[in-house]
């Protein structure tokens, strides 16, 4: 099957699930390299927007996504990955998952999960992967 890569410029929004409780963990970018070198190696990897490079999440950090499956969307343009997380979270801010926050009526955000790892121990100073 063809992915409509090209509706967003040559990206695809990839949601990553774990895939033993169903939570969300967080969503990033693929393009098609990205895709090829997840579906080759058995661990995601993305395509950073602000550093404009692949990047394989885990790399500095050792929690790495290992691959179970992956689903595409209705329209060929979202990818959702099932995952096993290798680590105490995938969030650089120290959560298990980057949705971490809720969001209530007067858009006011609060945190609702627990931190299950020190960033700063893992990523150093500058504090993202």
């Amino acid at each position: 099957m063809e992915l409509a890569f090209a509706k967003m410029g040559g990206l695809i929004p990839a949601i990553i699930q774990d895939y033993r409780t169903g939570d969300v963990l967080m969503l990033g970018f693929m393009n098609e390299t990205a895709l090829a070198e997840t579906q080759r190696g058995g661990e995601v990897v993305f395509f950073s927007r602000s550093r404009n490079k692949l990047w394989k999440k885990g790399e500095s950090s050792g929690h790495v996504l290992k691959l179970r499956e992956l689903r595409i969307d209705c329209d060929a343009d979202a990818i959702l990955a099932k995952v096993e997380p290798v680590g105490p979270g995938v969030c650089h801010e120290g959560y298990r998952s980057c949705f971490f926050r809720a969001l209530d009526e007067k858009s006011e955000a609060r945190v609702t999960e627990r931190k299950t790892f020190a960033p700063e121990r893992v990523y150093g100073a500058e504090g993202k992967q």
